[in-house]
């Protein structure tokens, strides 16, 4: 995946936010709360980190191309980095991240859900 495309992708989510921060990181947000982090760094390429459930973490925080999102895995929260293919391709990719926007999405107020129609029952 290259940036353009983490970009559209995550641009594609609803009631999403797109800000240039921390060095240069593209951070995606939903309802002001952060669920994707991406960028380019250089030689290494392309990474992004993202939320994940207690289990996933576990699981892919031992695959290749994957660890524990610096900064945020450190301070006890269930974040992975994806610094390669290897275990996670990028229909993989779309799927994780589409699933820590439904967890941070979880997250905010459930008066904020409702003004942003998520999570609501059908």
């Amino acid at each position: 995946m290259t940036l353009g495309e983490y970009n559209a992708f995550c641009e594609s989510l609803a009631h999403t936010t797109h800000v240039v921060q921390w060095g240069g990181s593209h951070v995606w947000k939903v309802g002001g709360k952060v669920f994707a982090i991406g960028g380019d760094n250089g030689p290494e390429g392309f990474r992004v980190s993202f939320k994940v459930s207690p289990l996933a973490f576990d699981i892919l925080k031992e695959q290749p191309g994957c660890q524990g999102a610096p900064h945020l895995a450190s301070r006890g929260m269930k974040w992975i980095q994806r610094f390669s293919d290897e275990a996670v391709d990028d229909a993989a990719l779309k799927d994780y991240l589409s699933e820590s926007y439904r967890l941070v999405s979880l997250g905010l107020t459930k008066k904020l859900q409702k003004e942003l129609g998520l999570n609501q029952p059908d």
